[in-house]
């Protein structure tokens, strides 16, 4: 049985992404409270018919006039030409958009500790003789979680004329830090070996992780100092585990500090150097590959403030970023590619993937 959290958060996520479903319930009632209800229920049931309908509405209604300044806010951050389509249709929130599947196959790009590892290959649509690749890195608070999570994007990105690479890795308790990141480490250099094969760019990667994906990424994407990587896309990662440890309670919604106990095999005080290791934040420097942030602040499984203060380093660095925070979101806003978050969130992924892969990354 899934634990209480597990349901509450589901919930949570219906109401944020697809509340906009529920608010035509919620006018339907509406209409039958004006029309049905005899006069004594009526007023009640208007008023709280109102009442949900703009609790329903609200996500959208703010990502509307988020979205409003999204385009030019990207464009003073990462440079290159805005965006011309707004970013977020009202039309797609009920209508999804149509995605071609695109051509999947599944590789074993690692043996590592006896284990097989698979990384799922889409095969991008069009474009040249090589494409950049964009390398996915799954969530599941690193013991959960596989290559197959949240494919929407994967075919989004490959229509678009990107192959995605989207990795398995080992994952606790059989595995613990720093097994990830090196299981990352050895994807790239697999997809650079059979670049050729592939057809991708083995010099124009980026990586993207969700989560504890997002974790994963950014210590590699920030420590190798490897040029093939042009940037890091990090959904609602935790960024430093020692700041995440200390400002939670033992019996928090995921119980962080058991997680990260058995994750890095004490606490901050026992392995202070596995803490600093494994957090991507004590690696941003002047050379770290450019960087976009997406976080929900109502997110109640890895706080908002991880990427507040990534965000300030990576300004007081020079790194060119962007950090789109979501207000009304939580934890997974993204598992509807067309709701509010997902909308917002797609438009900066393709504006970020087209300035970083396209223009070569300068010495700095």
């Amino acid at each position: 049985m899934a634990p209480p959290w597990m349901w509450a958060w589901k919930l949570a996520i219906g109401i944020t992404e697809f509340g906009h479903w529920f608010a035509l319930a919620a006018l339907g009632m509406l209409v039958l409270g004006l029309f049905c209800l005899r006069s004594g229920w009526r007023i009640v049931g208007v008023l709280l018919s109102i009442w949900a309908l703009i609790g329903f509405l609200h996500p959208a209604v703010i990502a509307w006039h988020r979205g409003a300044r999204l385009p030019t806010e990207l464009q003073v951050a990462l440079g290159g030409s805005a965006p011309t389509e707004p970013a977020l249709s009202v039309i797609h929130l009920f209508v999804p958009r149509k995605v071609s599947a695109a051509t999947m196959t599944t590789e074993v790009y690692s043996h590592a500790g006896g284990e097989s590892l698979r990384l799922d290959f889409y095969r991008p649509a069009s474009g040249g003789p090589t494409a950049p690749c964009v390398v996915v890195v799954h969530g599941g608070g690193w013991d959960a979680g596989d290559r197959t999570q949240l494919p929407e994007l994967n075919h989004r990105l490959a229509s678009l004329g990107y192959a995605v690479a989207s990795i398995d890795y080992r994952l606790m308790p059989t595995w613990r830090w720093p097994a990830p990141r090196e299981d990352l480490r050895t994807a790239i250099a697999w997809l650079k070996a059979n670049a050729t094969r592939l057809g991708i760019d083995r010099d124009n990667l980026v990586l993207l992780g969700r989560s504890a994906g997002a974790q994963i990424v950014q210590v590699v994407g920030f420590s190798g100092d490897d040029p093939s990587i042009r940037g890091v896309i990090s959904f609602y990662g935790p960024s430093d585990l020692d700041f995440g440890y200390r400002h939670t309670v033992e019996n928090d919604t995921i119980r962080s500090r058991s997680l990260l106990r058995a994750y890095l095999g004490g606490t901050p005080d026992d392995v202070p150097a596995a803490y600093r290791e494994a957090s991507g934040i004590n690696y941003v420097t002047a050379r770290t590959p450019p960087t976009l942030l997406l976080h929900g602040r109502l997110d109640t499984l890895a706080w908002y403030r991880h990427d507040e203060r990534l965000e300030a380093k990576l300004r007081d660095a020079g790194v060119p970023h962007f950090y789109l925070e979501l207000p009304w979101a939580t934890h997974g806003f993204d598992f509807n590619p067309d709701g509010p978050g997902g909308q917002l969130a797609d438009t900066a992924v393709r504006y970020f993937l087209t300035v970083v892969t396209r223009s070569p990354r300068q010495s700095r």
